[in-house]
């Protein structure tokens, strides 16, 4: 299967290609030239473990990848969740679901992109024998997962860089107390949106690029859109048949890749009514949906830091659906959003999306009402897609970390803090990153001297 550029201007590429590249060279983002069917194969994936299923969809992308290195791949992706079924989808009420996609190694969703882009990148390392040097941004869960998935990996340096204060203090201390000699957690002087801007701006120095071996992990690299994909066809062979057709998904987000990721499995043929954007105070998307209007603005500190993000990363790849999959239209668009930081959508009113908002103090209520009602403990970040649930619709809500990792506000709301013996460890630990400015020339010359 080949792979083209959202902006249209390089050649397709193979899977493998893709996924080494991360971003393409015309600074657009990767998609399946065409897409399956996914609904030819629904009745043989119904029983299927997760690892099983995972391994099935894949191999429809994958297909420059031998078989049985694809499969050992997957196998390998999974065997560090805690929890039997990977993904258990748990009934809160009749109706109503959480996907608790927190039981992997750092205890986010962000695990089960990241567990495999890691055993990919490792089979290229040994497949061509060139080191690479991994560079992405995170303003959280993306930074911890892209460590563990890469931990100790022979002829791999990762370069993550976060805002300095912007993550909770666990979410650091999971990038920054590893004692991985391959791993440099570098806290810039800035907000996530920065961190964000000096990845692309670094992936878009082609000579420092290819000089360099850079590979992204940042949900611009395609492997991690398909990989999440997965937990959707998972979730939805899991609810009882007369759900699977009028579905809503509402799914925590700030960069669009989670979203994404399900909504292209929708376009794939899976059913569903709607996907449900659910952002917190920082709501660039929310007032995407319900204004037509994109426009960037201030970043706001919040209870839910993974989406203090005001620019949308993956929203790019919707953007080439929406506009009719024109690559020129879509240049067109982003180089206005580069330079005006807004884009005023004309009747934008796209099928199968709504939008919610939940600011602090939404988050706090969220928290007491839902442990009031169901004895059931949400992240900050969870809680946000409880902010307008339909009562008569089938509803599943992406739960995308575990309460845990953030035990002030958890105390604060419900007076207790929640327990992760995975996180217990590493509170002793002593914190070691690398303090920069959000300067391109400063992390380039950082990457240089550390990188293999």
């Amino acid at each position: 299967m080949l792979y083209v550029s959202t902006r249209g201007q390089c050649e397709p590429v193979g899977f493998s290609a893709a996924v080494a590249a991360g971003l393409a060279p015309d600074g657009g983002l990767y998609l399946p030239a065409e897409l399956p069917d996914l609904r030819l194969y629904f009745t043989r994936w119904a029983e299927m473990a997760y690892a099983d299923l995972a391994y099935e969809f894949l191999r429809l992308f994958a297909t420059d990848v031998p078989a049985a290195e694809l499969r050992t791949i997957v196998d390998r992706a999974y065997v560090r969740f805690a929890h039997p079924d990977v993904a258990p989808l748990v009934e809160l009420r009749d109706g109503l679901w959480v996907l608790e996609l927190f039981h992997g190694p750092t205890l986010a969703f962000k695990d089960f992109a990241l567990q495999l882009l890691g055993g990919l990148y490792a089979a290229q390392i040994q497949r061509t024998g060139t080191a690479i040097n991994v560079l992405g941004a995170t303003s959280g869960d993306t930074g911890s997962a892209a460590i563990h998935g890469l931990l100790g990996l022979d002829n791999v340096r990762i370069f993550i860089l976060y805002p300095r204060g912007g993550v909770a203090p666990l979410q650091e201390r999971q990038m920054a107390c590893t004692g991985a000699n391959n791993v440099f957690p570098i806290a810039v002087a800035g907000t996530f949106d920065d961190a964000q801007r000096l990845v692309k701006d670094l992936f878009g120095d082609q000579a420092f690029r290819t000089k360099q071996r850079l590979s992204a992990v940042n949900s611009i690299n395609l492997a991690r859109i398909l990989a999440q994909c997965i937990y959707y066809l998972h979730a939805w062979r899991r609810l009882p048949s007369a759900a699977r057709q009028n579905v809503e998904f509402i799914v925590p987000t700030g960069n669009f890749g989670n979203v994404m990721a399900g909504w292209l499995a929708h376009r794939m043929g899976m059913p569903a009514k709607r996907f449900c954007v659910a952002t917190n105070q920082n709501d660039i998307l929310y007032r995407l949906f319900t204004t037509g209007r994109y426009e960037t603005g201030t970043v706001s500190p919040s209870l839910a830091p993974s989406m203090d993000i005001q620019v949308a990363s993956n929203f790019e790849r919707f953007l080439y659906y929406m506009e009719h999959r024109d690559p020129a239209r879509v240049r067109t668009i982003m180089e206005a959003l580069r330079r005006e930081g807004r884009w005023n959508f004309a009747g934008f009113n796209p099928d199968a999306f709504r939008a919610t908002r939940a600011d602090d103090e939404d988050i706090r209520e969220i928290i007491d009402d839902v442990y009031t009602c169901f004895q059931y403990v949400l992240d900050p970040h969870t809680a946000c897609g409880f902010a307008d649930i339909d009562p008569n619709n089938p509803t599943v809500v992406l739960g995308t970390a575990h309460p845990a990792k953030f035990p002030d506000t958890i105390k604060e709301v419900l007076g207790f803090e929640p327990i992760a013996p995975a996180l217990e460890s590493i509170k002793a630990r002593p914190v070691v990153r690398y303090d920069l400015p959000a300067d391109a020339a400063t992390v380039r010359a950082f990457i240089e001297e550390h990188g293999v």
